[in-house]
């Protein structure tokens, strides 16, 4: 059940929930650009060929943008928890812990700087050192999608189906905000790393997560709205 709690004393919050969630939806269609446009390469004599061409290709196939989206998406968590607050406390509580823990374990995985300076030692080493540079190159990159990775992925999931179930138990969002990130949490399930499957599962959850992000994104608006008549407004779900 819920009860009083004074969003206005949480605007900048919920400002700022309102513009990570804006700022990740851009993230997704230039990341999907670069993906499609770029397609990663697969093995690690390949990415160090593109970081020596094409620095800063390679360190953006290397997911350098994936940790920026994270960080926003923990700033819309963080506003989430506010809203939500008044359904269940335990519940945002245990849902944003998870998602701290989650990111926190993803933050420890991406491998691009390393790579880079490794494709630099790459260019200029001898056959012999070469073949040392991209034995280590294969270890960074399977740490890169290894169990931080899939700890993250299984994390942040959870956090996100506990966040929809108080969505549905809220007054303020809509059932339809709710029922999209219903459809977002099933096709997170399957972490990226799981083959084609994975794969197909993490595109396939990129459109839902980007409705539901503007469907927040327009209630922590009217949310923070400072005067009356939008405060007044957020009484109905949107």
């Amino acid at each position: 059940m819920e009860s009083g709690v004074d969003l206005t004393a949480w605007r900048g919050l919920l400002r700022t929930g309102m513009w990570a969630a804006w700022a990740g939806v851009a993230m997704v269609v230039i990341q999907m650009a670069i993906y499609v446009f770029w397609p990663p390469p697969e093995t690690a004599e390949g990415y160090f060929d593109l970081l020596i061409d094409h620095p800063l290709i390679g360190m953006l196939s290397l997911d350098v943008l994936y940790a920026v989206s994270n960080l926003l998406a923990f700033l819309v968590y963080l506003a989430l928890t506010v809203v939500l607050w008044r359904v269940s406390r335990s519940g945002v509580t245990i849902a944003m812990g998870l998602s701290a823990i989650g990111i926190a374990a993803y933050m420890s995985a991406p491998r691009a700087v390393e790579m880079l300076t490794l494709a630099q030692n790459y260019a200029d080493a001898d056959p012999a050192e070469r073949v040392a540079l991209l034995a280590t190159g294969d270890g960074m990159l399977a740490g890169w999608m290894g169990t931080a990775f899939d700890i993250y992925y299984v994390l942040n999931g959870i956090a996100l189906v506990v966040f929809v179930v108080l969505m549905f138990r809220s007054s303020i969002f809509s059932r339809a905000t709710a029922w999209w990130g219903v459809v977002a949490a099933i096709l997170m399930t399957v972490p990226t790393n799981f083959g084609v499957v994975g794969l197909v599962f993490a595109i396939s959850s990129l459109v839902p997560w980007m409705v539901v992000s503007v469907l927040v994104a327009g209630r922590f608006r009217t949310l923070s709205a400072p005067d009356p008549a939008g405060r007044a407004a957020a009484a109905t779900p949107a």
